[in-house]
């Protein structure tokens, strides 16, 4: 006499299928959020550098000359964003003139994801490079 199985459960071949499609969907998904994550770390840094630019513009009116340092701006490290300081580092040129200026960039700390994303840059005159991270 013959009993009737009930099959419960997954073949072999119907999870390996399983695990090749949630490949594919990773695959395709991984990149695009991590640079989504790039571009949002990118959109803080252009943020503080707006910011820096600003405070800059503050201090040259109270001052008559523009801030060499970030501490001259109360810009330390302990004030920086996390998003800014976790992954970029900030310089500040002055030019002392005449007319006075000044050049703020944002350098990608080696290692981080953003390494690979080059340096924002602002000035004085409000040009910012690269123009097509802005």
């Amino acid at each position: 006499m013959m009993r009737n199985r009930s099959n419960s459960g997954f073949t072999l071949i119907e999870l390996m299928i399983a695990v090749a499609v949630l490949g594919i969907l990773v695959a395709i998904a991984y990149p695009s959020y991590t640079n989504y994550i790039v571009k949002a770390n990118r959109a803080f840094a252009k943020s503080f550098l707006m910011e820096v630019a600003q405070k800059q513009q503050q201090y040259l009116l109270d001052n008559r000359g523009y801030a060499a340092t970030a501490a001259d701006l109360k810009l330390d490290v302990a004030n920086q964003p996390t998003e800014f300081k976790n992954f970029y580092t900030l310089d500040i040129d002055v030019d002392a003139g005449p007319p006075p200026g000044f050049t703020v960039t944002a350098t990608p700390k080696a290692g981080t994801r953003q390494a690979g994303d080059g340096d924002l840059v602002i000035n004085n005159k409000g040009e910012k490079t690269p123009a097509d991270k802005w």
